[in-house]
Formats: C-alpha cells, sequence, structure tokens
C-alpha cells in the first residue's frame, strides 16, 4: 500500500479545495484553475516540497498539445463559418428533407453530430441555432421539437473523435509518459456507438419526451410571434420634437426613463440607430420609437410632442424591413458578457442593440433591463440594424438565433478553399506522425493566410476562458500522478469496493463516477481529477488503464439530467425549456448513454 506522505496530503487536500470550489461556483471555473496553477507553485517554496513540482511542469499546460489543439480547432471552425458552411448546411437539409418531424430531426441530429466530432460541441450547437431556427421557420416545427436533440447529438458528436471535445482533447495530456497515446480515430467506435443511440432515442421516444407544446404558426408573422411570446408590441411610432415640446436638451435615457419607452432611432443632422442614453434631444428632431398604446399617448401628451407618418422618408427608409428589424440574440457560454449588466457594457453604444425584452428559464424580464445581468443562453429581443446584426454574427459573444432577414452572403468564394484546408489538417492528422496540436495550427494560420478569416477574427474565435482553464488544471493533474496522490486513492477507493472487482466492473464505476463529477463540475476539471484516480485502479485490477481513462474522457459528456453543460445551457432559452424537460429527457438518457459505453467497450474493444 502507499503510505500517506505530506506531499500526498497536500495534493489530496489542493484536489477536495478544487472540487468544493467547482460545486459551489464562488469564482469561475477559469479563475480557479489559475488559483490551483498559483498555489502549487507557491507551495514549492515551502521547506519539504520543492520538489513538489518542477516550474517547467507548472506553466507546461500552456504550451500543452491539449491547449494549442484546442485553440486551433476554434480557429478552424471560426473559418469554416465565416466561409458559409452552415447556411450551406442549412439550405442543403431544408432541400433534402421533408417536412415530417422525425426526417428533419434525423437530418439535424445526423449533421450536428458529425460537425461536432471535428469542432468544439458547444461551438457546433451554436452554430446550429440559427439553422435550427431557420427550418423551424420554414417548417413551422416548434423550436423546442428540435432544439433539444440537436444539443444531446452535439455533445454525443465530441465523442466521435479525439479532438471534439476538451477532456477529449485533453486525455493525452493526462496519461502517464510511458503509456501509449490515443490516435483521432481510437475513440470512434464508441462515439458512433454514442452518437447512434443518442439519435434513435429521440426518433423513437422524441413524440413522448420532448415538450408538446402545439406547433407554432405565429413565428411566420413576426409582428404577432414577437406580441404573443414576449409581450412586445412590434409597431414603431415616429414623433417630431417641435418648439412646443418640453424635452429639448433632455437625454434619451431621461426621455424613457421618465415616459416608460424605448427609442430606437433619432434624427437630427444625421440618423442614429440604436441611439446610446447620453445622446440629447433636440429641437427639429424625429425620434423613432416603440411602446403600447396607453404608454405612447401619455408620452406624446406629457412631452407636446406631434405624432408623424412617414414624412420622414430617409428615417422611414432607415426602419424600414429591409434595413433594420427585431432580432433575437443568444449570450453564448464563455461570453465576456456573462455577469454584466446591459448598462455596464453599454450595449447599444458597443453592439448597435435597443434591447426590447429578455427570455431566460425563469420567465420574461421586460423591465429595468439595463440592471439585468446577462447569463449564458439569455435571449435578448431587440431592435437593430441589419448591417450591425450582421457584423454580430462574427462577434464570438453572441449566436444569432434570427437567420431570415436581408443580409450580404457569408465570403462564399472562400468555402472551396477552406473545405480544402479542412480536408489537407486532417489528413496530416491521420495519415501523419505530425503532432496533433502542430497540424491542426497548420490549418488555422492557413485559414488566416488565406483570407479566410482575418487573424483578428481568429483571436476572437478563441474561448480564452477554456484555455486558461485547461492549463491551470493541466498542473494537478501532473502532481497527482507524481506524487503518488493518485495511487494513494485508487487504493483506497478499491478496498471499499471489496477484492471482487473485475474490469468490466472497474469500467461502469469510471463511467458512473464521470457522469456525477460532470453534474456539479467542469467536465475538464472533472477529467483532471478522475484520469489518475482511474488509471491506479485499473492498474491493480488488471484492467486496462487506457480504456479506463478513455471512458472517463468519455463519461464526462454525460451530462444530460440537467442543464449544466454549456450546450445545454445554451439552448435552454431559445428552445423555452425547464430544467424538468431535461430530467425528463435526460434521465434516461443518462442511463442508456452508460449502457451503451459499456456494450461498446465490451464488443468494439477486445
Amino acid at each position: 500500500m502507499t503510505p500517506l506522505t505530506l506531499e500526498i496530503g497536500i495534493v489530496l487536500a489542493v484536489t477536495l479545495v478544487t472540487i468544493i470550489l467547482f460545486i459551489t461556483e464562488w469564482l469561475r471555473v477559469d479563475v480557479i484553475a489559475i488559483l490551483v496553477l498559483v498555489t502549487l507553485g507557491l507551495l514549492t517554496q515551502a521547506p519539504g516540497l520543492e520538489t513538489l513540482i518542477s516550474s517547467t511542469q507548472l506553466f507546461s499546460g500552456f504550451s500543452s498539445n491539449a491547449v494549442m489543439s484546442i485553440i486551433a480547432i476554434m480557429i478552424i471552425g471560426a473559418g469554416l463559418d465565416r466561409a458559409g458552411l452552415m447556411s450551406q448546411i442549412a439550405g442543403a437539409i431544408l432541400r433534402l428533407s421533408t417536412n415530417k418531424q422525425a426526417h428533419i430531426m434525423l437530418m439535424i441530429t445526423g449533421t450536428v453530430g458529425i460537425i461536432s466530432s471535428f469542432m468544439q460541441n458547444v461551438g457546433a450547437a451554436a452554430l446550429f441555432l440559427p439553422v435550427t431556427s431557420r427550418i423551424s421557420i420554414r417548417t413551422g416545427i416548434n423550436m423546442s421539437r428540435l432544439l433539444m436533440p440537436m444539443g444531446f447529438c452535439a455533445i454525443l458528436g465530441g465523442t466521435v473523435t479525439m479532438i471534439g471535445s476538451g477532456p477529449l482533447i485533453l486525455l493525452n495530456d493526462l496519461l502517464p509518459g510511458e503509456m501509449e497515446k490515443f490516435g483521432l480515430l481510437d475513440v470512434t467506435p464508441l462515439g458512433l456507438s454514442l452518437l447512434t443511440m443518442g439519435i434513435l432515442y429521440f426518433l423513437v421516444f422524441g413524440h413522448r419526451i420532448l415538450p408538446r407544446e402545439p406547433i407554432d404558426q405565429t413565428r411566420k408573422d413576426a409582428k404577432n410571434y414577437f406580441r404573443d411570446i414576449y409581450g412586445v408590441d412590434s409597431g414603431i411610432t415616429i414623433v417630431h420634437i417641435g418648439k412646443q415640446a418640453n424635452i429639448e436638451g433632455w437625454s434619451i435615457g431621461k426621455v424613457e426613463n421618465t415616459y416608460s419607452i424605448t427609442i430606437i432611432a433619432m434624427h437630427g443632422t444625421e440618423i442614429v440607430m440604436s441611439p446610446h442614453r447620453a445622446l440629447l434631444v433636440g429641437c427639429d428632431m424625429n425620434l423613432a420609437l416603440m411602446a403600447s398604446q396607453e404608454k405612447l399617448t401619455d408620452f406624446v401628451e406629457g412631452a407636446s410632442v406631434i405624432r408623424q407618418g412617414n414624412e420622414d422618408f430617409k428615417l422611414a427608409e432607415a426602419l424600414s424591413a429591409d434595413n433594420s428589424g427585431i432580432a433575437e440574440v443568444i449570450i453564448k457560454p464563455n461570453s465576456e458578457l456573462v455577469g454584466k449588466t446591459i448598462r455596464e457594457i453599454r450595449i447599444r453604444k458597443t453592439f448597435g442593440i435597443t434591447p426590447l425584452a429578455i427570455i431566460r428559464s425563469q420567465g420574461i424580464l421586460r423591465d429595468r433591463l439595463r440592471e439585468v445581468e446577462l447569463q449564458v443562453g439569455d435571449t435578448l429581443l431587440c431592435y437593430i440594424s441589419w448591417e450591425d446584426l450582421m457584423t454580430l454574427e462574427r462577434n464570438p459573444c453572441f449566436a444569432i438565433l434570427t437567420s431570415e432577414y436581408p443580409k450580404y452572403e457569408h465570403n462564399l468564394n472562400k468555402l472551396p478553399v477552406a473545405l480544402v484546408i479542412f480536408a489537407v489538417t486532417f489528413s496530416l492528422v491521420l495519415l501523419t506522425d505530425i503532432r496533433l496540436s502542430l497540424a491542426l495550427m497548420t490549418g488555422a494560420i492557413i485559414m488566416v493566410i488565406a483570407g479566410v478569416l482575418s487573424m483578428d477574427e481568429a483571436y476572437k474565435a478563441v474561448s480564452w476562458k477554456t484555455v486558461f482553464l485547461l492549463a491551470g488544471l493541466i498542473p494537478l493533474g501532473v502532481v497527482s500522478e507524481s506524487t503518488g496522490a493518485a495511487a494513494w486513492a485508487a487504493e483506497r477507493t478499491l478496498s471499499l469496493m471489496g477484492d471482487a472487482v473485475v474490469p468490466l466492473m472497474l469500467y461502469f464505476a469510471a463511467l458512473c463516477l464521470a457522469t456525477v463529477f460532470s453534474l456539479i463540475m467542469s467536465n475538464i476539471g472533472a477529467t483532471v481529477i478522475l484520469v489518475p484516480l482511474i488509471i491506479q485502479m485499473a492498474l491493480n485490477v488488471g484492467a486496462d488503464p487506457r480504456l479506463a481513462a478513455l471512458l472517463v474522457a468519455v463519461g464526462v459528456s454525460n451530462t444530460f439530467l440537467i442543464p449544466t453543460h454549456q450546450v445545454n445551457a445554451l439552448i435552454m432559452g431559445p428552445g423555452g425549456y425547464r430544467v424538468v424537460d431535461f430530467m425528463r429527457a435526460g434521465s434516461m438518457m443518462t442511463i442508456l448513454f452508460i449502457v451503451t459505453a459499456i456494450t461498446a467497450v465490451t464488443f468494439l474493444y477486445p
């Protein structure tokens, strides 16, 4: 038995505190990761702990194969999207699908599963949100019947290759140096089994487990849709600020606060869309606003302004359906806007967005929006110019749910170039011995050089939160193995399980532990903590340690029971889901995931 040394005790204590911080969410996950890194570094300055971890190992995460691979995958995915791949896929699905829900669901789940096997699953889900929205509009099938199958299969698709999810990319960096590393397709038999299971699950049981709201036909009529769903009247009124008006010199913010209206545009010497609240109202100026009939009447009478028709031709043209309108914009995972209020980010001035309402799982917010802290998956109903909305499509903070609006097409002439670069990149991964990170980074930089996307767009495509999360936690996995802490914990855990532990039982335990840990903490954090433990347990009972580690990295994707996974958080608002909806659909999926994984391991990994 491995003795409990001071170093092992220190590592176990750091691991325990890390788990508690992840569960309680007192700090952001990336902050926790950097705190772990700093703590391990400072501990080496204490007497007797100088050899806990070397300075080279401490910061090795920032140059690790896993981190560089994830950065490259994000850039490649952004390049494919910038080249218009997703719009082409949406069109292809619409052309090939009938209006039958089962057929459309099969097309969506199969396609997103394949795409997410070659890019981060949350990225694939974010790209497929507008695709699914477009299909929902065209077919009249309620979004709630399509988004959950899409999201679940995006998660499952991330298990098909070794670059489909963060935990699988990280896995090779957590294996002991003498252990053989996994190739790109080593996980594919297991991942395809899980993805097939997920698709069949929704095809067979979808009509029972998905929300039963009636098919929403009102979405085809935008005015009715926004009124019925958000309680927002999308009618626009233009008023003239004459000499008799008593709001001259007021700021836009003061006018809106006083009369509870929303000003979406102003025309003085020039037209300003989504005017920020500090701008001043002047005489002979026209304002375009949205308000209920009651508030509108109060404003016209109280401010002594004059209602107009379309006398202001320039403003009317700017407000026409060809140039601007109401859109739905979703806050993506890892967005730098999460936790900030609309007032703090100055959303009008920064992004050209005039917020009208926010929909989230708890309900619809329409009042005092400036003070609302944004959350992952929030859907912002906003008035915006189509030019600004096109700009938002390239912003990594947002996923654009509204797809039916006049816009310039993506840079489709670059799509063949992007696809060739993608094919060459994965040929390097599959057919050569080039390191995974180098092969992927080669593809990423060629995307930039070929003009598929700019370097600035490449920087924006990277989720730096994920990068620091990985880089900060990798040293914890290193010290767990090097100090013997993983071996000590494995021996004690096996002693509690008894003497009759066989490999199949260990694999089952690995999947169950990964499932539980991933529901209460980051899946990357769960992987870092569990992989060294499971490897030692496998060695002790004569099981395949590589296979046990692979099951952990796959098992942390079994996050369907509650919306803790980033993909589930992303689709919760747009789909109008409640936690109980995830529990109803996710409970059987969780069980089937474990059963399918065990079956695949038994028959496909002899």
